[in-house]
């Protein structure tokens, strides 16, 4: 084990960063070592004086960092026992940190196929509703969106970050704010989607005519059109994500033992 804690500290970055980014870091690079598996659940932290010794931070960097990951639920510190990985059903997969973590990592199987079922459950009921409720301004976003999208292609971080935001409107336009509490969960899923896709040299399909026929639904108010629209649409990039999670099944196998 000590072996394996001195391994994830050293594949960290230096602490040669700014202080008010350093705990950032270490809660980053601590949360792609506990959700890519090599640190398992149950196990032991790094006390703070190996920790700062190792990377030359402080103590109170770490602290905060476990603070982070204590909210996010991937920890939980008691008095003399340390700071433990806690068991993954404890983990806020719907944070956007822990999203990103996992994509980084290398996502499993099992949590993107978890993603696109929220996203199933949640995306067409809310263009559905979107089509009842939304007003001019709405439309006027959801189109500059897409006219953004569309220009800068979602291969480049403008272009993701104009998909993100279309999905994003469409939670607003159903004036419901328990959905809408949702948006950063599922923009960040939109948006690592389609980086891993990127980043596996694959290509996605044109995601714009299946975009604006959701937009058309929506604006011509109808609601069964728009969920349907909606559904083909993350049908579509589900489809595109499991052929690349299918190319990347090689490199995998071995790779998380014990993961779920």
């Amino acid at each position: 084990m000590a072996a394996r804690r001195r391994d994830v500290l050293a594949a960290m970055a230096p602490a040669e960063r700014p202080l008010t980014r350093i705990h950032g870091t270490i809660a980053h690079d601590l949360g792609v070592a506990i959700v890519s598996g090599r640190y398992k659940p149950g196990e032991t932290l790094p006390t703070e004086i190996e920790f700062s010794e190792q990377l030359k931070v402080s103590r109170s960097a770490y602290r905060e960092a476990v603070r982070t990951l204590a909210a996010k639920g991937l920890v939980e510190s008691r008095p003399k026992t340390g700071t433990r990985i806690a068991e993954q059903y404890r983990w806020n997969l719907l944070d956007p940190d822990v999203l990103a973590w996992f994509f980084e990592a290398e996502p499993l199987p099992k949590l993107v196929e978890g993603l696109f079922e929220l996203r199933l459950i949640v995306e067409p009921a809310a263009a559905a509703l979107a089509a009842e409720r939304r007003d001019s301004r709405h439309l006027t976003r959801m189109r500059e969106a897409l006219m953004r999208m569309e220009r800068h292609t979602v291969t480049t971080a403008a272009g993701r970050d104009a998909d993100r935001e279309f999905h994003a409107i469409i939670l607003e336009a159903t004036g419901n704010p328990p959905l809408l509490c949702l948006a950063s969960t599922i923009g960040a899923g939109v948006h690592w989607t389609t980086v891993y896709k990127a980043r596996k040299d694959e290509l996605p399909a044109d995601p714009m005519p299946q975009h604006w026929k959701v937009f058309d639904a929506i604006a011509a108010g109808g609601p069964e059109e728009a969920r349907a629209a909606m559904e083909v649409l993350v049908r579509g990039a589900l489809r595109d994500t499991s052929r690349a999670l299918k190319r990347a099944a090689p490199a995998r196998q071995g790779k998380r033992p014990g993961a779920a």
